[in-house]
């Protein structure tokens, strides 16, 4: 399968696999290692975690069957964020939910997934969510002892703006990779908010959570979903395509931005059915006809 080039050295595969529901697949661990093998043979080889994944536990689940794997994590892509500290059983003492993006708050989250994985780097390590008490020079800090300490070869932010993408990178020395955004047929926001422009600007390559907007686009219970499910199975009849995710799936691909797809599947069979989407082809004019319908207007 198809890369894509996020930097010089690091490319990331063009369909990735996230783990954020790891738990609720309920897979053995040699089930778990099997699933992982078998995605990495599909060509999906990166994988997208985050320190609080199923209640702090899904990367320590993950590193649990990769432990003396290294010849398999030689093949693969590991990517986390921190930043976000929950309200939890494990930590009975937080009153709210909060963002922490102090230097060593990012340090200690990168090790602990570090530890959790079984691993002596991440590829790529991204800042979960933009916090409106956020100092960029703390987070230059950690990432230059992460990366000087290789520990961390990469970073990346996650749900950032333009101008909170842009403010960050004049803090720090390592050029952001990705933007991971929430993206779909469904889900236009970057599209309309010059996101997706300003990442094709600096060449920065987005990834898209929530590709199939958390099953709306397939079973919908609004009017925009329903809209929107309409104009992707007229565009399935089109080109001939029985499978509707593919579809939506090659609607993200073909964006000049490079939008890269994270899956949160536990199946192969779906895995195998995206990567598919890469072989399949829709006009300009259709993937307009899938924006409008979810859009509800015409184009000015």
């Amino acid at each position: 399968m198809q890369k894509i080039q996020l930097a010089t050295d690091l490319e990331f595969s063009r369909i990735v696999l996230g783990m954020w529901r790891l738990l609720d697949w309920e897979k053995t661990d040699q089930e778990l290692l099997s699933f992982i093998k078998e995605s990495i043979e599909s060509g999906v080889t990166t994988f997208d975690h985050a320190d609080i994944y199923g209640n702090h536990e899904c990367e320590a689940v993950f590193g649990k069957v990769m432990k003396n794997q290294s010849a398999l994590r030689d093949q693969m892509q590991l990517v986390s964020k921190c930043g976000i500290k929950l309200t939890t059983d494990k930590f009975p003492d937080r009153e709210v939910k909060y963002y922490d993006y102090s230097a060593s708050y990012i340090i200690s989250q990168a090790e602990e997934s570090l530890k959790n994985l079984e691993t002596d780097y991440l590829d790529v390590l991204l800042l979960h969510r933009p916090s409106p008490f956020f100092n960029p020079e703390e987070v230059a800090k950690a990432f230059d002892r992460l990366k000087s300490s290789g520990k961390v070869n990469h970073f990346g932010v996650s749900n950032f703006l333009p101008l909170q993408l842009e403010s960050l990178q004049t803090y720090v020395n390592e050029p952001l990779v990705t933007n991971q955004i929430e993206l779909s047929p469904y889900s236009l926001e970057h599209f309309e908010n010059q996101n997706l422009d300003y990442l094709i600007s600096k060449k920065i390559v987005p990834m898209a959570w929530s590709p199939l907007a958390g099953g709306e686009l397939l079973h919908p219970k609004t009017d925009k979903g329903t809209r929107a499910l309409k104009a992707i199975k007229k565009v399935a009849q089109e080109i001939g395509e029985s499978q509707l995710d593919k579809v939506i799936y090659q609607w993200l691909l073909m964006h000049p931005s490079q939008i890269i797809p994270i899956l949160g599947t536990g199946k192969i069979e779906r895995i195998k059915t995206a990567v598919a989407s890469l072989d399949i082809k829709m006009s300009l004019e259709q993937w307009f006809q899938i924006y409008i319908a979810a859009l509800g207007k015409e184009l000015p």
